[in-house]
Parts: C-alpha cells; sequence; structure tokens
C-alpha cells in the first residue's frame, strides 16, 4: 500500500507531465501553422508570379501589346540563353554584383563610424546634424556627374556613386538607433564603474543590432541604385551599361532581360541579409 505522501508525489508527477504534453502539443500546432502560413504566402506569391509571366507571354502573342517594345518571357529567355552563351551576361553581372557589394560593405563601415563618432560626441551630432539632412535629401543622380569630373571613369567612380545613395541616410539611422537604446541600462554600466567605452560595447551596440540590420536591408538595394547610376554614365561594363547600351541600339530584350536579372540579384541580396537577420536573433535571442 501506498503511503499519502507517495500518493500525493504520484499525482503531483501525473499532473506536470500532462501539463508537459499539453506545452508541447501547443507548441507543435504553432510551429505547424507558423509552416502552413509560409508556405501559404510563398504559394500565392508563386501564383501570381506565374500568372504575370502567361498574362505577358499571351499579350504579346495575340498582339494585345508590341512584342518589339514590350518585348515577352520567351524572347527575354531567348536573350538571356545567347548572352550566358557568348559569356557577356555572366561578366556583366559579376561586376556589377563586385560594384554593389563593394559599396555596401563601404557604407556599412563608414556609418558605424560616423554615427560612432556622433554618439561619443554630442556637441559633434549637433554640428554636423542638419548638413547630414541635407546631404540625404540631395538627388545622387545630379551628384553623379561631378563624380566622373572629379574621379574619372571606371570603377571607383561608381563605388562611390553607389555608396553616396546609401551612406548619409545610413548614418542617421545608425546614429538613431544608438539614441534610442534604453538610458538605465547605460546608467546601470556608469553605477557599476564602466567607461563610456563600455557603455557603447555592451549596451548601446548590442541593442541595436535590429536597427543596423534593418538599415542594412535598405542599404544594399540603395548602393544597387547607385551603382547603375554610375553605370549609366560611366561604365563600359555592367548591366547599368547593357540597360543603356540597348536602349540606344533598340535593343529592348537587351534592356528588359538586364532590368529582370537586377531585380533577381535585389531580391538575392534581401533575402541574404533577411537569413543573416534571421540567424543573428536565433543565436542571441532576439
Amino acid at each position: 500500500m501506498k503511503t499519502d505522501i507517495e500518493k500525493r508525489k504520484t499525482s503531483h508527477e501525473s499532473t506536470f507531465r500532462k501539463k508537459k504534453t499539453a506545452e508541447l502539443t501547443k507548441q507543435e500546432e504553432f510551429v505547424k501553422k507558423h509552416r502552413r502560413h509560409h508556405h501559404e504566402i510563398a504559394s500565392w506569391r508563386t501564383v501570381i508570379f506565374v500568372f504575370f509571366l502567361v498574362l505577358w507571354e499571351i499579350s504579346a502573342d495575340l498582339k494585345w501589346i508590341d512584342s518589339f517594345f514590350f518585348s515577352s518571357p520567351s524572347r527575354v529567355a531567348r536573350c538571356f540563353v545567347e548572352q550566358i552563351r557568348s559569356n557577356s551576361m555572366l561578366s556583366h553581372i559579376g561586376v556589377t554584383l563586385f560594384e554593389t557589394l563593394f559599396s555596401f560593405l563601404l557604407v556599412l563601415l563608414c556609418s558605424l563610424a560616423v554615427s560612432t563618432l556622433l554618439w561619443y560626441s554630442a556637441k559633434l551630432s549637433e554640428i554636423l546634424e542638419p548638413y547630414l539632412v541635407v546631404l540625404n535629401s540631395l538627388p545622387k543622380s545630379a551628384l553623379a556627374p561631378l563624380f566622373i569630373v572629379w574621379l574619372g571613369t571606371g570603377t571607383r567612380t561608381i563605388i562611390v556613386a553607389g555608396m553616396s545613395v546609401a551612406v548619409f541616410g545610413s548614418i542617421i539611422s545608425f546614429y538613431t538607433g544608438f539614441q534610442q537604446v534604453d538610458p538605465e541600462k547605460i546608467t546601470l554600466i556608469y553605477t557599476l564603474g564602466g567607461s563610456r567605452r563600455d557603455a557603447f560595447s555592451k549596451v548601446v551596440l548590442p541593442g541595436s543590432v535590429p536597427i543596423l540590420l534593418s538599415t542594412a536591408k535598405v542599404n544594399i538595394g540603395l548602393a544597387l541604385v547607385g551603382v547603375i547610376i554610375g553605370e549609366f554614365l560611366a561604365a563600359r561594363r555592367g548591366l547599368g551599361y547593357l540597360i543603356i547600351y540597348g536602349s540606344q541600339v533598340f535593343q529592348l530584350d537587351m534592356v528588359i532581360t538586364s532590368i529582370i536579372v537586377l531585380c533577381i540579384i535585389a531580391l538575392g541580396f534581401y533575402k541574404s541579409i533577411q537569413i543573416i537577420e534571421h540567424q543573428i536573433k536565433i543565436r542571441f535571442k532576439m
């Protein structure tokens, strides 16, 4: 015969197991629901994209649109295959990718360095704030001709053009993120004898990671825009050059193919940073 204490212990263990099982069941249901939601979204995106391609192809075949000006999926595919066979497309894609990634990394490093300096010096941030706002508001396409005069044509000019589109807005975003960190945590660091450097490295920078990542998503697209603007004016290689060349010689299939490739590149950049963001959030349990 079991004693009362043993019976109570067995009852508590049974109740605990039931609660644990119920929690696991709810968690599994949530994961399944979450996956189902993502599959549904992906399916609808695919359906919309395929419908657009089919409608575009049918419209060109039935002469609803002029395929010379608007092309068609089949003509774009043929143009892409021809460019790949001649090794032209891969070369242009490689140039644009290199220039965009290099511009993006420079934007990231410069923005982080300047915004850190502004956080350390409140007086400097007050002095420079209006200049940053004005420079960020300037249409960057207006600066591209100046870059050509100052730096000449070539990769250096295109990288600077790519940086100019994103760097000022990035500095403002990073600095704003630093300012929004909980001041009580910074005060705690000072109370425990920490320095301003400790406050920045242990509280401000880690606390600003979500804003840094969301800004990086925007910056990679802006860097690509700036690079294409530079290639329009100062390049002999790259997708921007292909677009300008194709429009000048009325090879509009080449123009639309290059634009579609740019869309794919932009999507690839965005998804890559999104994956990095997801991994960081899992690692640090944000």
